[in-house]
């Protein structure tokens, strides 16, 4: 009995070592970090990726917004392995001693991770920038609505001016059918109603 006993709590024992082999280790991989720069700029940094792994920063700063990525592997250096946070800690400690986040240095490096290899190294592989405002945006966009709506006015304005239609005077057709109902009228005072045709049409002729 006592070693049915025994094997049992061996069991449990057994079972919840290998439970602790397999918890998941903990990582800094998609963390966030907030920092300022020396210039008060406002930043986070964000991490991406396994064996190499991308650190991108995003910056504003008065009216401009900037960005950098820096690549490299850390992992190969074992103080990295063993504390992850720690070693982007140190990272964001480096950036707030910097007046500019992206372009006071082209390597990150951290104190925990001197002797390490050069692919260490986080490098900066890529950068921009945004200097435009967002309020001289919206002012150019008023701007345009209101020189759209002066525009739009005077076109109707010009539009809606009626074109001055010349004076028709009288044809000489409208002259010739006077004459011709003159001439029907002592057509048929003079002559016989058979003959009214032939006599308007003479009398047209000597009238025309």
């Amino acid at each position: 009995m006592k070693s049915f006993a025994l094997l049992f709590l061996v069991a449990i024992c057994g079972m919840g070592g290998l439970g602790q082999k397999l918890k998941p280790k903990k990582r800094s991989n998609g963390e966030e970090v907030n920092f300022r720069t020396k210039t008060k700029d406002v930043c986070t940094m964000s991490v991406s990726g396994d064996e190499e792994m991308k650190l991108r920063i995003e910056c504003k700063s008065q009216g401009m917004s900037y960005w950098c990525e820096f690549t490299g592997k850390p992992s190969v250096c074992r103080a990295f392995r063993n504390n992850p946070k720690l070693y982007w800690n140190q990272i964001a400690v480096e950036l707030r001693k910097l007046p500019h986040a992206c372009e006071s240095t082209q390597v990150l490096k951290t104190t925990m991770c001197q002797k390490a290899p050069t692919e260490a190294l986080m490098k900066k592989t890529a950068a921009g920038m945004e200097p435009e405002d967002i309020a001289n945006e919206d002012k150019s966009v008023q701007k345009t609505s209101t020189s759209m709506r002066g525009a739009g006015k005077s076109s109707v304005k010009k539009i809606g001016k009626p074109p001055m239609l010349p004076l028709i005077k009288p044809t000489q057709q409208g002259r010739g059918s006077e004459n011709e109902t003159e001439a029907m009228k002592l057509a048929r005072e003079h002559c016989w109603e058979s003959l009214h045709g032939f006599c308007s049409y003479i009398i047209g002729i000597f009238r025309g």
